[in-house]
């Protein structure tokens, strides 16, 4: 931490004494700012279909490197994982696929992680609480619309240099926006650069009661580097006003580097075969994404929005490693490489031939094939006599091809009162070859209809509610289909091998929203409080069993789950109440979730993985008469006990999180933003317990955690 505050203190030093200047040649004072209310909120209040859109201050303000970071202090949304560490985002509490993933209104493409975007690469991020014919019905707890960049409006070049430290260990990033127009051309880029050092070490205790007690402790270490690098070029020509060609692409490489360690020390009970593990992970990434995109408006007031694009993604891991024990040494490899290539079209046409009526229809067409080998090669030097090393060569192929088309309709009835129509049929086939299970063909679609409505109340139409019935679905994703085998290293019914099953059906849902809202005058404030419910036939769950002597984990379906909620947020910014008061604007939320699985017998048979309560209070303060702004955020993350079937129970701890940061201004164009994110650096804890005929077996991981801190200094040019 040394290494990097020094040089901090000069930059701010120099950077102070330059804004010093500045303040000596003006005798002025930085006068009171009246809160307007934004177009985010303006959108969010006009819209139809429930909609919050995150503006690009929101999502820079804190000074995050990653998008997790900033989602997760949003109404219902929630990240697993550890702390501080990004994680699979959920929203209303349900994980496993159920949130919709999109970049600029398409599926995310296969491979595709929030982790390769940089925040200043995007322009707002969308989140829909109810589906809409679209875009994706596969989005049974909502969706997740990243748009990148595209507003050009006058030449500027941005320059950010950050420095970071996590647990003793430096970090620094690089991030470059540059945009210009001439005549009918105009173009963007984006890019930045994050590397970080990283040392991670957690610890699991092994027990096991009945007729085999069992008491082991495994001390864990990991320790690397990351670096990724992403670009975001776009170019956009005017054939006339209205009349646009894009070309949008994005470029993502990531390298990482990763000793790991296992030490495993046995107080009673059997020992494992492998005690130790010295591992090195070599991962590689690259992804292109491209796109063309042609908004032709026509007669009438008739628009035509067309877009082509082409998507790649590559990835290599190749993991050596050591293994020794009370009877067994062991060396394996596994390599491991895989392709995704595949291309989308989406169209949609608008028109406006009904006079308070946006009439639209559309297709979404994409197609990917994936390619990849999994090879696996062991060498024993010292084992009992018959034990053979299991070498496998694992290589299968599969195409996935979704189909799609909708119609929907806005009406304006009145002034007062709008309502949405949408209609969409959505298919997906999953072929899939390999060279140890043969064939797969996988079909599932679904007809959704989809209906919203909004009223307003009131002569100021500060006051609406918002009605939502959906029918939504989650189809099988490959990895769930493939009955290939993933071993564990040391095999048990807490730590399974994985494989997946051919057989899964897709999911499918009714869901109900309500929700009431308040606007609070020209401020920007708002109360909102909603509830929802959500009826999902054969859900899919992971369930345990003893295979030919091996534990195994496979996906199957498992009944009916019913689930619902309610979600209540507030924003308050004082002067929207009081003229005088301090530039303070106050930000709550939390979410309140229940679920039910008629196959698992209670109690605490609540959908896998869901959070059932979440949280987050926070404040930002604009201060007056100096150039700074002051913020912070505290999230509540809860936890508890699941059941997962008759045999399986599952365990995390609630989750406390603290981020604060800083924003100097020294001058128009020259700020230097400080963040700290984690600040209570909670340990993780999880557990997986099952119960076994000779007694209950549970594996309790430990996982500390570091603040996390950041300076970046931004300027423009």
């Amino acid at each position: 931490m040394k290494k990097i505050a020094f040089p901090l203190l000069l930059i701010v030093q120099a950077l102070n004494c330059a804004y010093a200047q500045e303040q000596a040649s003006t005798d002025k004072v930085t006068p009171k700012v009246e809160i307007k209310g934004s177009a985010a909120m303006d959108i969010r209040r006009n819209d139809t279909a429930t909609k919050i859109v995150v503006t690009q201050e929101e999502i820079l303000k804190n000074g995050d490197t990653s998008i997790g970071e900033v989602l997760k202090r949003l109404p219902g949304i929630t990240l697993d994982g550890v702390q501080g560490r990004g994680g699979n985002i959920r929203m209303r509490g349900l994980g496993s696929g159920y949130t919709s993933i999109m970049l600029n209104g398409e599926p995310a493409p296969p491979g595709f992680s929030l982790d390769s975007l940089t925040p200043d690469m995007i322009e707002r991020i969308e989140v829909m609480r109810a589906a809409t014919a679209e875009f994706s019905t596969q989005a049974i707890a909502g969706g997740i619309n990243i748009v990148l960049k595209k507003a050009i409006s006058t030449a500027q070049t941005e320059i950010k240099a950050g420095l970071q430290s996590e647990n003793g260990q430096p970090g620094a990033s690089v991030n470059l926006q540059m945009s210009d127009r001439k005549g009918p051309w105009s173009y963007s880029i984006g890019g930045g650069f994050l590397h970080g050092d990283f040392d991670r070490p957690s610890h699991t205790i092994t027990e096991a009661t009945g007729t085999a007690p069992l008491l082991r402790r495994s001390e864990a270490t990991s320790e690397g580097y990351f670096k990724n690098f992403n670009l975001a070029p776009r170019v956009n020509y005017a054939i006339k006003p209205g009349d646009v060609i894009t070309s949008q692409s994005f470029i993502a490489v990531n390298r990482f580097r990763a000793h790991n360690t296992e030490r495993v020390t046995t107080a009673y009970g059997a020992e494992p075969m492998f005690s130790t593990l010295d591992q090195d992970i070599k991962a590689d990434m690259e992804l292109f994404r491209t796109d063309l995109s042609w908004a032709r408006p026509l007669a009438n007031g008739a628009k035509l929005d067309m877009k082509a694009g082409l998507n790649y993604n590559h990835r290599n891991v190749e993991a050596p490693n050591l293994q020794t024990g009370t009877l067994f040494d062991r060396t394996r490899t596994v390599t491991s490489e895989s392709t995704d290539k595949g291309f989308t079209t989406t169209g949609k046409y608008s028109s406006p031939l009904i006079p308070g009526h946006a009439l639209a229809t559309g297709w979404d067409i994409g197609y990917s094939k994936r390619d990849e080998d999994r090879i696996q090669r062991e060498q024993y030097l010292r084992a009992p006599a018959g034990i053979t090393p299991q070498n496998l060569d694992e290589i299968y192929s599969a195409d996935v091809t979704r189909l799609a088309a909708y119609a929907q309709d806005e009406w304006n009835v009145t002034d007062r009162w709008s309502v949405y129509f949408g209609l969409r049929w959505e298919g997906v086939n999953i072929k899939s070859t390999g060279s140890d299970y043969g064939s797969i063909d996988n079909n599932s679609s679904i007809l959704s209809p989809l209906f919203q409505t909004l009223y307003k109340l009131g002569e100021k139409k500060k006051d609406q509610v918002r009605f939502g019935l959906t029918r939504t679905y989650k189809a099988p994703g490959v990895g769930d289909l493939i009955p290939r085998r993933f071993t564990s290293n040391n095999n048990s019914s807490t730590s399974p091998d994985m494989m997946g099953n051919p057989n899964l059906k897709p999911e499918l849902a009714w869901g109900l929203d309500l929700a009431f809202e308040h606007y609070l005058g020209e401020g920007g404030g708002l109360l909102s409080a909603s509830t929802y419910a959500r009826r999902i036939e054969d859900i899919t769950r992971r369930r345990v069993d003893l295979i030919d002597g091996v534990w195994v984990s496979r996906p199957v379906n498992a009944g009916t789950a019913n689930t619902y909620g309610i979600e209540l947020e507030a924003k308050l910014p004082l002067r929207s109440i009081m003229k005088e008061a301090p530039g303070v604007e106050m930000r709550a939320n939390l979410t309140r979730s229940w679920s039910k699985l008629d196959t698992v017998p209670g109690p605490n048979n609540r959908l896998d993985q869901q959070v059932p309560i979440s949280g987050t209070v926070g404040a930002d303060w604009k201060l007056d008469k100096l150039p700074l702004t002051l913020g912070g955020s505290y999230s509540y993350q809860g936890g508890g006990e699941v059941r997962i079937s008759d045999r399986q129970y599952a365990y995390s701890v609630p989750k406390r999180a603290l981020d604060v940061y800083g924003l100097w201004k020294f001058t128009p164009k020259t700020q230097l933003r400080l963040s700290a994110s984690n600040m209570l650096h909670q340990d993780n804890l999880t557990q997986s317990s099952y119960v076994e005929a000779t007694g209950r077996r549970s594996d309790t991981t430990i996982t500390p955690t570091s603040v996390l801190f950041r300076a970046l200094l931004e300027m423009k040019l």
